[in-house]
């Protein structure tokens, strides 16, 4: 990005229903400050401010603090004058005061990830200024600790002494809600606000060894900085990571004028969402707290009440709340305010309307006012995004191809993950209730610290509540636990966005950190213990539950009807087994790409026959040997075909390296010798004859084909005879016979030859023919330059990029691990080239080949099978290269098929 010229806008404003931007503007104003234009442009009401671009943030970043502040003073300053004119006070004044938020915003969402300051302006005059002015002196000097908290954390740096220590603050506040006998925030008196201000002064000397800046215009600098910074914060990095979002983006900055819902019991603060986030159901829902500020919801430091009556009663039937304690206690923001609700709901509607999509919604309430703070597409689960979409494609509100790239490709794996066995949830011991607030199952080992929820292989965080520093942990964690809380706290929204099952509010759980230990009731549970959550009932369940393969079902079924409609490449599958074929046939496969056939030989049945051949001596020892594998591996490729009935197989012939089948330790080797009826020394020696320095460059593939011809035959002779029986049953087979490794066409024509010559002698033996091809996997560098000459024998070339990968970067798949993160971290890769196709390099080998195939042979078919042909970026290339199919896991078929779609309307588009 050229940096920012001397003249050019750095800050838009909007506000009074007028606005410098529009929603269209999020590169550059962030999505927050985009659709705060926006939403200020069709009438709805914003408190006014002003957005700092996100190209201050990469001039920030690249030219120092110093000179980008300089360069944005003026306009900030003209740009907090206008504030000050739409809302009739000044900032910094203490008879008329002025507060405003400061808050980031990127061009994506990130819950959490980056920092907000709120009631910023404030200090010992403008409080009383404050408490004048709305003659109400707990909200100002609640204000003020609020504000002073949010900023000791956010700018000035101050954590808690150990992670079994809390928040200094909170610290602090429970320190004096203890000693007063009191259980919430909203029980301070004036003299407790009071005293926890100077308080907080004090820690904050303490740890910081500075005074808490008293000047507002120091707090608003102060707080920009901080946002800009907290873009290169360690959360937000390992989120852009996790996202794959680019670390040039930036974040914008916006300063708002405050509004309050801490002003007494006719305020509130709330999150609501259009459609519910977990479920994808077209019912306006939310949470809210009443004398609150939105920190309160977000940072589920207090369980809030629901938004609507409905969503009231049900959390109540969660909560085991009667009635009238509901209706007194936790009513609803509609039966409480239900002027407020009825314009909230108004606003929702208008919303989603004019996004055309579910939306997230933040709102206050100041004594009876309501403010919308901020809306955007909210986050959602695999299964709420895959509703969503084909309800709105229902309603007429997107088109088809709308509704296609609207959908997450990886979010689609959240639907294809096992579920609870529903008949061993009828006998789970179901511990505790919390509210629902990302659907999934999750069983593992309890953790209580996020930087140790790896400890085990499977584990579930549980916290008092989540905070943004647990994201990583929030990442490794198969499900997420908390006792405070509600469905729009943090853990409930960033656990929806990474599509992990999270059950928040769960009151009846006592967390102790110090003794690691969970309490219910009379139980306690401890760090290592197992538990199981149901995310779509909140239920949580002691020990492990057993689950169940989930199934293509309702709207993600009509997903992929719609997919297959658009997408002109097929998708296949990489199945080794029967049951992997009939998955992978149940999730729309068009047929296998690939199977390998060496998987079949290291059953304990068979590998013993597999190293009876290895251990002969001459060609009649080793075709007894492969004699005795013929039936098993022909009754293998019978279930495959079965499953695959009607659509094409591609076999792989024996491809790894024979030492990978004799045994190294030594009582198996005496073991091997005792049933051979050979010396131990016989055997030792073959094991040392068979290893090689670099087996993956070794005597695999077309070359141990091609030195023991006996090998194909037998497979191949497997391959027809399967094909025949099937046959004779009425039952369609397509066997595309591939051979593995091949860098020159005299490997590849010796190999067919002994194909062609196997099924010729079948056929004379059976009286009969099928159909069949002989193709090439084009894993080797070599084979993609001489490609035209291997096609004028091949049928057809399937790309292992695994292999072409490893040999065209030269790195070796089993120790790049060694330095493949550090050179991502460095930037001299942009990401892993064994989960994303290299297209710069392996890419263009891709093409070459294509290319070169098919100007020899126009009708060549042409796919991929190694692991990159499920991921959705090298899926986009396959098909631009001009693929006709590409094959991957089983569980990632119906991304494959989405993708293939998508790929299809964008080059329309």
């Amino acid at each position: 990005m050229e940096l920012l010229e001397k003249a050019k806008t750095r800050v838009f404003r909007f506000g009074n229903k007028s606005a410098d931007g529009n929603s269209k503007m999020k590169n550059l104003l962030g999505g927050k400050g985009a659709n705060l234009a926006e939403m200020s442009s069709i009438g709805i009401p914003v408190p006014p401010g002003f957005t700092i671009t996100t190209d201050v943030c990469t001039e920030y970043n690249l030219l120092g603090q110093e000179v980008a502040i300089d360069n944005l003073k003026l306009e900030v300053e003209e740009s907090i004058t206008n504030i000050e004119s739409l809302m009739g006070a000044r900032f910094g004044d203490m008879n008329n005061p002025l507060l405003v938020s400061v808050r980031s915003g990127a061009r994506v969402s990130m819950p959490g990830m980056m920092d907000t300051v709120l009631n910023l302006g404030i200090n010992d005059e403008v409080v009383v200024g404050l408490a004048k002015k709305t003659d109400n002196e707990h909200f100002a000097w609640d204000s003020y600790r609020r504000f002073i908290q949010m900023y000791g954390g956010v700018v000035l740096g101050m954590k808690p002494e150990s992670k079994e220590h809390m928040d200094p603050f909170e610290e602090i506040m429970d320190h004096l809600k203890e000693k007063r006998g009191i259980r919430s925030d909203t029980e301070f008196s004036v003299q407790d606000l009071k005293d926890l201000v100077y308080d907080f002064k004090d820690a904050v000397k303490k740890q910081t060894g500075h005074n808490f800046p008293a000047d507002p215009w120091e707090q608003l600098w102060g707080a920009i900085i901080a946002v800009f910074n907290s873009w290169n914060g360690e959360r937000a990095i390992y989120y852009r990571k996790m996202h794959g979002y680019p670390e040039d983006w930036g974040t914008a900055v916006n300063v708002q004028a405050m509004v309050y819902g801490n002003m007494g019991d006719n305020s509130a603060t709330g999150v609501c969402f259009t459609r519910d986030a977990g479920t994808g159901e077209n019912a306006f829902n939310g949470e809210y707290l009443v004398n609150a500020q939105g920190e309160d919801v977000v940072a589920g430091i207090r369980t809030p009440q629901q938004i609507t009556k409905l969503g009231s009663l049900r959390w109540a039937e969660l909560a085991r709340i009667d009635e009238d304690v509901r209706v007194k206690d936790y009513p609803s923001l509609e039966e409480l305010m239900p002027g407020s609700y009825n314009e909230l709901v108004g606003y929702q509607q208008i919303l989603e309307k004019h996004y055309r999509d579910m939306q997230d919604m933040e709102f206050t309430i100041q004594d009876g006012k309501l403010w919308i703070l901020q809306t955007r597409n909210g986050k959602r689960t695999g299964a709420a995004m895959v509703k969503i979409v084909v309800d709105l494609l229902n309603e007429g509100l997107i088109s088809e191809e709308e509704a296609l790239l609207r959908i997450e490709p990886n979010k689609l794996d959240e639907l294809l993950h096992p579920i609870f066995d529903p008949e061993a949830l009828k006998t789970a011991n179901i511990i505790a209730q919390g509210l629902p607030a990302s659907p999934g199952a999750a069983t593992g080992k309890i953790v209580f610290f996020a930087d140790e929820a790896n400890k085990f292989k499977n584990s579930i965080l549980v916290r008092i509540e989540t905070s943004p520093e647990d994201l990583e942990g929030m990442n490794l964690a198969k499900g997420i636990l908390t006792a405070r809380g509600g469905m729009t706290s943090h853990a409930a929204v960033v656990a929806r966005g990474m599509g992990k099952c999270c059950i928040s509010g769960a009151g009846a759980l006592k967390i102790n950190y110090k003794d690691r230990t969970l309490t219910v009731g009379e139980h306690e549970y401890h760090e290592g213990d197992w538990i199981s959550l149901n995310g779509s009932t909140g239920n949580i369940i002691e020990g492990k539950v057993a689950t169940v393969e989930p199934e293509l079902t309702g709207e993600f079924a009509e997903i992929m009807k719609l997919a297959d409609k658009y997408a002109i490449m097929q998708v296949r599958t990489n199945a080794d087994t029967p049951n992997d074929a009939r998955i992978a046939r149940g999730f729309g496969a068009q047929g296998i790409g690939l199977t390998r056939t060496e998987h079949m030989f290291f059953e304990v049945d068979r590998i013993k026959a597999m190293r009876e051949m290895i251990l002969a001596d001459t060609v009649k020892g080793r075709k007894q040997a492969l004699n005795g594998l013929l039936p098993m591996q022909r009754s293998d490729f019978e279930g495959i075909f079965e499953a695959m009935e009607g659509f094409p197989v591609t076999i792989r012939l024996l491809d790894p390296p024979l030492h990978e089948f004799v045994p190294h330790q030594l009582a198996t080797q005496k073991e091997l010798a005792d049933e051979m009826h050979i010396s131990l020394m016989a055997v030792k020696n073959k094991v040392a004859e068979l290893e090689e320095f670099n087996p993956m460059l070794g005597h695999r593939g077309c070359r141990l084909g091609n030195t023991y011809p006996e090998i194909t035959e037998m497979q191949t002779r497997a391959i027809i005879e399967a094909t025949l029986n099937l046959k004779a049953k009425g039952i369609i087979s397509k066997p595309e016979i591939m051979v593995p490794l091949v860098g020159t066409l005299k490997e590849f024509e010796m190999q067919e030859q002994i194909i062609r010559n196997t099924a010729k002698t079948v056929f004379e033996e059976r009286h009969d023919t099928i159909d069949y091809l002989v193709g090439t996997m084009i894993e080797i560098p070599r084979a993609a330059l001489v490609a035209d000459k291997i096609a004028q024998k091949a049928d057809f070339f399937s790309f292992g990029t695994n292999d072409l990968t490893q040999m065209t970067f030269g790195y070796s798949r089993d120790d790049a691990g060694k330095f493949l993160p550090i050179y991502i971290e460095k930037g001299i890769l942009k990401v892993d080239p064994f989960e994303v196709l290299d297209q710069e390099g392996v890419g263009e080998l891709i093409k070459m080949a294509t290319e070169r195939g098919r100007r020899v042979k126009p009708n060549l078919k042409v796919g991929i099978c190694g692991e990159h042909g499920g991921e959705p970026s090298s899926i986009e290339f396959c098909y631009k290269t001009g693929m006709n199919y590409v094959s991957c896991s089983p569980f990632r078929v119906p991304i494959a098929r989405l993708v293939s779609a998508q790929a299809v309307i964008k080059e329309a588009r």
